[in-house]
């Protein structure tokens, strides 16, 4: 899943903290490619605690867990229809019992067997561009919903053959997560992780400053988007004006309501989703774009320690809407929320 969340490269001199005891502390910056998008890591340390080929390392052994871009990956090899169920690697098993847990937040919304009509509407790894018939879209609905499948432990069980899975909605957050967990117990305690706009900070900068990150308004806006920051907390954003294609003059979003089997039509354009862990964040974002933008923030003011901004579409116009605690994070206001 794209994501729209920019990291803000924020130029910082660490001379100033070079005097005794302290040791020096240095700025260090791994880039690299994973998940079908890129990295950027930025950490402060008095050494190179961590290098490119461990997060590498690291980021292959979750694509062979979770990539559907991956043929020979676990979930690949779970979607074949001649499986029927699978003993799932500490990564899957996480993140499907996640995905359980989202799925009955959302009343359903967020639904990793969704697979099938991902596929049907071409944002699958086969790509097609006509859009389904009514008749295709019921034939493949039969095999989606969250009661197909069912966890006994650590092993994953089909309750129809044709079951498949996508995890793209969540797997990145879960991703970043852990990358930060590697980080902390290398004892890195100043960093800023990024992935496919999936973003996680922690500690602060050298200077005493938080890490700062700018949120991107849609294309046709002119406006620059908020920079907010962040120190221990996660932010994703999702949107429809990024990974959507035109049918017949028709805008199409890759967001597909399970229920129905067809892409959702809303005024929502992007859900920006601030929260203590990107995996909760990634899951949560997409739900947002599913529902009306006060119906969105309203759900969000009774989750702990979760704030979101909205922006929309009314009469041709951007709105914005955002949680009771989001301007917490504003640095600096650009432009006041409707």
């Amino acid at each position: 899943m794209l994501k729209s969340v920019i990291l803000l490269v924020i130029a910082v001199c660490a001379s100033g903290i070079r005097a005794n005891p302290n040791p020096p502390v240095e700025e260090f910056n791994l880039q690299g490619f994973a998940q079908g998008t890129t990295y950027s890591i930025r950490y402060y340390a008095a050494d190179s605690l961590v290098r490119r080929y461990q997060v590498d390392s690291l980021l292959r052994v979750i694509d062979q867990s979770m990539s559907i871009y991956n043929a020979e990956s676990k979930i690949s090899l779970f979607n074949k229809e001649e499986t029927k169920e699978m003993s799932l690697d500490i990564h899957m098993q996480k993140v499907i019992r996640a995905s359980l847990k989202y799925n009955k937040l959302t009343k359903g919304f967020f639904d990793i067997t969704v697979l099938p009509l991902v596929n049907l509407w071409g944002f699958g790894p086969q790509k097609k561009m006509e859009e389904p018939t009514s008749t295709q879209i019921d034939s493949v609905r039969k095999f989606v919903g969250i009661d197909k499948i069912l966890l006994k432990g650590n092993r994953l069980i089909k309750r129809a053959s044709k079951v498949s899975l996508v995890l793209d909605g969540i797997a990145q957050g879960y991703t970043v997560d852990i990358l930060a967990d590697f980080f902390k117990n290398k004892q890195v305690n100043r960093f800023i992780i990024e992935l496919g706009g999936e973003i996680y900070a922690y500690g602060v900068k050298p200077d005493g400053e938080s890490f700062k990150v700018r949120i991107q308004r849609p294309y046709r806006d002119s406006e620059e988007g908020y920079i907010v920051t962040l120190q221990d907390r996660a932010i994703t954003t999702s949107g429809n004006y990024e990974k959507y294609r035109m049918t017949d003059g028709q805008h199409i979003s890759h967001h597909i309501n399970p229920a129905t089997g067809r892409t959702v039509q809303n005024t929502t354009i992007s859900a920006t989703v601030i929260a203590k862990t990107a995996m909760q964040a990634d899951a949560l974002d997409n739900y947002l774009m599913f529902l009306p933008p006060e119906e969105a923030i309203a759900f969000v003011e009774k989750q702990k320690e979760v704030e979101a901004y909205i922006i929309y579409e009314e009469n041709n116009e951007l709105k914005e809407l955002q949680s009771s605690g989001f301007n917490n994070y504003i640095y600096n206001i650009n432009h006041k929320p409707n």
